[in-house]
């Protein structure tokens, strides 16, 4: 690993850290509660994408917090930004997670194989 790219993944995770308390100090209670899964930053580091869990969400709910995640998304940068003595931070993109909707099927699948597979062993 060359010294960019640990500096990006040192980004990844101190942004990975520092989001949720950010997102902590907001006064909407929507947006107070997101659980971050995953924060991935692009070469050069100037842009991030942050992964949220959906948390029984339901599709409105989900486009409500997309809407105001983008309106303080600079505050949340200015947050990062000072708490980790930045000059700036990188741009932050929001979106939700849906590997854990996916595993859970997966899951799901596997266990209907194996009920499948003891019932043609007795």
């Amino acid at each position: 690993m060359n010294q960019a790219e640990l500096r990006r993944l040192r980004t990844q995770s101190v942004l990975k850290e520092l989001i949720p308390q950010a997102l902590g100090t907001l006064e909407d209670s929507y947006l107070r509660g997101l659980c971050v899964t995953d924060v991935e930053c692009k070469k050069g580091r100037y842009d991030a994408f942050v992964s949220l869990d959906k948390m029984m969400l339901d599709e409105r709910e989900q486009e409500y917090v997309l809407n105001h995640l983008k309106r303080v998304a600079g505050h949340i940068a200015d947050f990062c930004a000072e708490a980790e003595g930045w000059y700036r931070a990188p741009a932050l993109h929001f979106k939700f997670d849906d590997g854990l909707e996916y595993q859970n099927r997966m899951d799901d699948l596997f266990d209907k194989v194996a009920e499948e597979l003891e019932k043609g062993k007795k």
